[in-house]
Formats: structure tokens, C-alpha cells, sequence
């Protein structure tokens, strides 16, 4: 991928992640929208997001923050989003879909409060192309879902890509239905 590009696709998905994080303001008042109904709140904190005593004492928390974070043991947990390693991609796309987004946003939860484990993530295409342009989507795809761990809290020197194309298929088959089971990026642990 050329320099230039991967700086442009790195601006879009930063654009993109930023867009979706708006909060709605009503002027003169502390009101904010309550994400689960839609209805208006109103708060007594101060208008800057931060909370005061009384308003966290009623706060739940969620996720893996709450609990400390995700353990090793995590990763081999059926129930737990770290368990998902596999993601998989349409035709000729490195698009990760927004499933895919906060399962990878749980493992850079899990990299950013492990430092010492790395990943490497690897990008994989079905047979269908030239072996270069598959390499090259290849590469793409394990690059969407770096960016996706880096900018969600995961160090820059844990995550390593690679790109195999079509050399190492999942399924063995020339359908559709082992087409899409080829169509994806990996991730590999080291511990």
C-alpha cells in the first residue's frame, strides 16, 4: 500500500470513529439524552462531562472496565468477545463491520492493559485474483483491523501485520461458500 494512501485511509477511519462519538447539548441547560430511551436527563454536574459525587454513586459501569479489565484466561473464554480472532470480510473489501469493530475493540481493551502480549494479525483473501493484488488486499485487511486495536487504546509496537493472499485458505473449495470462510484477518497471540 503506498505511504500516502494509508495515511488517507488512517484520516477517513479516525473521521469516522470521531463522527460517531457527538453529544447532543441543550443551550442553557445541563440536560444530555439518556442513550437507552431517549429521553432528557438532566444532571447537576458541571457542564464540562465531568460528574459529581451523588450523580457517579448512581452510575453503572460496564464492560470490561468495570470488572478491571480482560484477563488472559479471557482469551480462551467461549462467553468472552476475546475469543473471536477471526473476522471476515465481503468480495474484494477490507471493510470491517461494526460486529467486527467492538470485538476489536474489546481486544485492544485487553492490549492496552497488557503490554506485555503482542498480536499479529493476518490477512487472508479467497483464491479468486492475481497472487500481488492478493497479497495487497491481503495486507489491507489486516491493516483495517490494526488501525481498529491501535486507535482503541492498543500500543503501536503490539501489533504486527502480515499479509499471506490466498497462499494459507481456511476452507479448501471453489464455491462461494469457501470463498467467504477465506475472505479474513486473524489474530495470533503471543504471550
Amino acid at each position: 500500500m503506498q505511504p500516502a494512501f494509508r495515511w488517507i485511509a488512517i484520516a477517513l477511519l479516525a473521521l469516522a470513529v470521531t463522527g460517531c462519538a457527538t453529544t447532543d447539548k441543550t443551550e442553557g441547560d445541563a440536560a444530555t439524552m439518556d442513550d437507552t430511551n431517549g429521553e432528557a436527563v438532566t444532571g447537576t454536574g458541571a457542564d464540562d462531562g465531568t460528574m459529581t459525587g451523588e450523580e457517579m454513586d448512581g452510575a453503572e459501569a460496564s464492560g470490561a472496565g468495570a470488572e478491571g479489565g480482560f484477563t488472559s484466561a479471557d482469551l480462551e473464554d467461549p462467553a468472552s468477545p476475546l475469543s473471536t480472532r477471526v473476522f471476515y470480510f465481503p468480495f474484494d473489501s477490507s471493510q470491517l463491520s461494526d460486529g467486527d469493530t467492538e470485538t476489536l475493540t474489546a481486544h485492544a481493551e485487553y492490549l492496552a492493559t497488557h503490554p506485555e502480549v503482542s498480536v499479529i494479525v493476518e490477512g487472508h483473501t479467497d483464491e479468486r485474483g492475481a497472487r500481488e493484488y492478493n497479497l495487497a488486499l491481503g495486507e489491507r485487511r489486516a491493516q483495517s483491523v490494526s488501525d481498529i486495536l491501535t486507535l482503541n487504546g492498543a500500543a503501536g509496537d503490539q501489533v504486527t501485520i502480515v499479509s499471506y493472499g490466498e497462499e494459507k485458505p481456511a476452507v479448501n473449495g471453489h464455491d462461494e461458500q469457501a470463498w467467504s470462510k477465506n475472505r479474513r484477518a486473524e489474530l495470533v497471540y503471543e504471550r
